[in-house]
């Protein structure tokens, strides 16, 4: 950011002469940080994916010594590669994230959706992270919905944006806790819509009907406090006291960018000692907003 303030215009200008540069001034400069941005992250994007294949490499040693192929081990050593596994894994989501990052930052990632079962999706989803929450004593469970309709929907981004949601709860979660998954229709009137109406309109008039499903993960962990309901979805930000829990602030970030992508929304209702209930919503049908990945 120093390098940007330093060949942008407002060089060597004092504040208040920076705040009366013209407006093409202004533009040009910021074009100049969004060109500065857009090659950092495909700088990023390159040095991370070069990081896949030794990586890879190294994990496929670690489950080979792991097998016994090799030779006998003692339990010690035994041990030591399991760490050695849990960090190579750890470090192999760290890569994912960042290069979904970057993916979402240049529009790399287009939205894809085909007529499927939602149901199904949130079951498929779970039953993933069934076994790794119970390791941690903690109740997962899917409630299926018949009023579900046939919808068309990019499965792996919503199925991904599950995920990250179901892991920032199995990590909060204290054991004995609970999670749950769900999903219904849900009526969602955007903004655009609420301002071109009629004021005298009468309410009855407007349509009621679902044009979204609404997905939502709660938990029983401690809650966030409201004043960071919004900050938590930004990029590598971190809930204070939260710095000993594994991760780098990035999968409530891309599951917003994947929602937003996708043409809906995502939010947090959460107060502390109540646990968390995160929603996002799914368009019914396909929107000019998808078609972009922005929100409407």
């Amino acid at each position: 950011m120093a390098t940007a303030a330093k060949n942008s215009p407002a060089s060597g200008a004092s504040p208040r002469a920076a705040e009366e540069l013209a407006p093409a001034d202004l533009s040009a400069a910021y074009a100049e940080l969004e060109e500065r941005f857009r090659k950092m992250t495909r700088a990023l994007a390159s040095a991370t994916h070069d990081l896949k294949t030794p990586l890879a490499i190294l994990n496929g040693y670690t489950e080979l010594l792991q097998s016994g192929k090799l030779g006998d081990l003692n339990e010690r050593q035994r041990q030591v590669l399991r760490d050695m596994q849990v960090s190579g894994k750890r470090l192999e989501q760290f890569i994912h994230d960042f290069l979904t990052l970057a993916a979402l930052e240049t529009g790399g990632l287009v939205v894809n959706s085909v007529p499927g079962n939602l149901n199904q999706c949130l079951a498929d989803v779970c039953q993933m992270w069934s076994n790794r929450l119970q390791q941690k004593r903690v109740a997962l469970y899917v409630m299926a919905n018949e009023k579900l309709p046939e919808l068309s929907f990019d499965a792996p981004k919503v199925e991904r944006v599950i995920s990250n949601l179901l892991e920032n709860a199995g990590k909060y979660t204290p054991e004995g806790g609970t999670v749950w998954v769900h999903a219904e229709p849900y009526m969602w009137e955007r903004r655009a819509a609420a301002l071109a109406r009629v004021p005298t309109e009468r309410r009855r008039g407007v349509s009621q009907q679902p044009n979204v499903v609404k997905i939502s993960v709660s938990d029983t962990g401690p809650g966030i406090p409201a004043e960071f309901h919004q900050e938590i979805f930004d990029d590598f930000f971190r809930l204070p006291g939260s710095e000993g829990q594994d991760g780098i602030g990035l999968g409530l970030a891309i599951a917003r960018r994947l929602v937003q992508s996708m043409g809906g929304k995502i939010w947090v209702e959460s107060e502390p000692g109540s646990g968390c209930k995160f929603s996002f919503l799914v368009p019914m049908a396909a929107s000019s907003a998808a078609r972009k990945g922005k929100t409407e």
